[in-house]
């Protein structure tokens, strides 16, 4: 059984609508079709979704509010032949021959250090990660998922709805970033265990009144910030995090989180390689059962304990004069300072230093840059402060509530953002 929103819908539902659906697109048992599809109704995508998987052909699921001729363009660029938008009348694409492999599970990765590229998992790849996932993350054996984010990604229809299935559970989803309508949610729910976006979990946490907690939070997709790592912890009475990426899914789990930076153990079905001290971090590279090394391009290393700890995108790595930034230290520090509620550092060009530190914030009121770059003196080494630093409305994040730093560095090239306010250091 699946709860979407206010309405519950049990396995014959799907299993009758699956079927059906099947008949009508001309579903065939080991089916080669490579099938895009966006809806806006969640319950239409999910039946859909395991006709697909039934036949064991491939899908590529499209955010629901995707407009027309961008779900086109991605269903093209993963070489789908069909895109099914808003309706089982499919629009027939020309595959190209270099497609990719039939029977998977096709994603665009986030894009947050490049052009976003279409990867491909196989259904025996996930069936894998769940089984990992369910042997080795205990502690939700009874607690009931409450999944606030996409289904159309990974983190929301694997480790969501997927895990939760399996473990014969009754998953909970809500199509809406209300706050009062999820706080309302998980209410009536019992023990819930709430998967969702840093950003909501922010917000709920300051929502949260005195002496109230959620009983358990899940956050995944990029590292907190220090300060909200703070509020959430909270108001958690159990903090989960998982770590992974797109070709290789959930890469690991941390059951009880003290750090923001401690993404977990290492899931058993995955041989990680990387750093093994603060003083000796590495690019993180998991190696799966078929022997495919995966590069992570993240930096880190691993505790003698197997605490997997994440240090820096490699790509978002400042280098200032042959001394490295990594733009958490920056924003942490930032963020540290009354009144300034978000942060993103990244990189712009200097002819003297080839790199320097560029800086968006947010705050409750407006802070002359010379201030930021005051306190950030106090907390920060020379070659770590911010020479850029413009005041915002709203750090711009995608869907996902991913930063992406090269966009936003681009952007900035630009000149989109508010110039500085006088005085700002330049």
């Amino acid at each position: 059984m699946i709860r979407i929103d206010d309405r519950h819908y049990d396995r014959a539902y799907f299993d009758e609508t699956s079927a059906r659906l099947a008949g009508q697109i001309g579903l065939k048992d080991r089916d080669d079709g490579r099938y895009a599809v966006c809806f806006a109704e969640t319950v239409d995508w999910l039946a859909l979704f395991f006709a697909i998987r039934r036949a064991g052909a491939s899908v590529l699921p499209i955010h629901p509010g995707t407009p027309y001729s961008a779900a086109r363009k991605l269903a093209v660029g993963a070489g789908c032949d069909r895109l099914f938008y808003n309706s089982l009348t499919a629009e027939v694409l020309e595959r190209p021959s270099n497609a990719l492999p039939a029977g998977t599970l096709l994603q665009m990765s986030s894009g947050t250090t490049g052009a976003p590229k279409c990867v491909a998992r196989s259904w025996g790849d996930i069936d894998a990660e769940i089984e990992s996932y369910i042997g080795t993350f205990r502690e939700p054996a009874d607690m009931t998922p409450v999944i606030a984010c996409p289904t159309t990604h990974s983190y929301g229809l694997i480790c969501g709805i997927l895990v939760a299935l399996r473990r014969g559970q009754t998953p909970v989803v809500v199509n809406t970033a209300n706050p009062k309508y999820l706080m309302k949610v998980l209410r009536e729910v019992g023990r819930p265990l709430l998967y969702s976006s840093p950003a909501i979990l922010h917000t709920l946490a300051r929502l949260l009144p005195e002496g109230k907690q959620i009983h358990a939070t899940m956050t995944s997709g990029t590292l907190l910030p220090d300060p909200w790592f703070v509020q959430i912890r909270a108001k958690s009475r159990h903090m989960f995090q998982q770590y992974g990426c797109s070709e290789a899914g959930c890469i690991a789990i941390n059951p009880d989180v003290t750090a923001a930076g401690h993404m977990g153990f290492v899931l058993p079905h995955l041989l990680p390689q990387t750093g093994s001290s603060v003083e000796d971090t590495g690019e993180i590279v998991v190696t799966k059962d078929d022997g495919i090394a995966i590069h992570t391009r993240d930096l880190g290393y691993r505790r003698d304990d197997g605490m997997l700890v994440f240090v820096s995108r490699m790509d978002d790595m400042i280098n200032v004069s042959g001394l490295n930034v990594y733009p958490r230290d920056v924003e942490d520090a930032v963020m540290a300072m009354a009144g300034v509620s978000d942060a993103v550092a990244f990189r712009m060009g200097d002819r003297f230093a080839g790199e320097r530190v560029a800086l968006l914030f947010s705050a409750s009121e407006t802070i002359a840059p010379q201030a930021i770059r005051a306190w950030c003196s106090l907390n920060l080494a020379s070659h770590q402060l911010p020479m850029d630093i413009r005041q915002v409305d709203t750090i711009p994040r995608q869907a996902n509530g991913k930063i992406s730093r090269r966009e936003v560095a681009a952007r900035h090239a630009t000149g989109e953002f508010a110039k500085p306010i006088a005085g700002a250091a330049s």
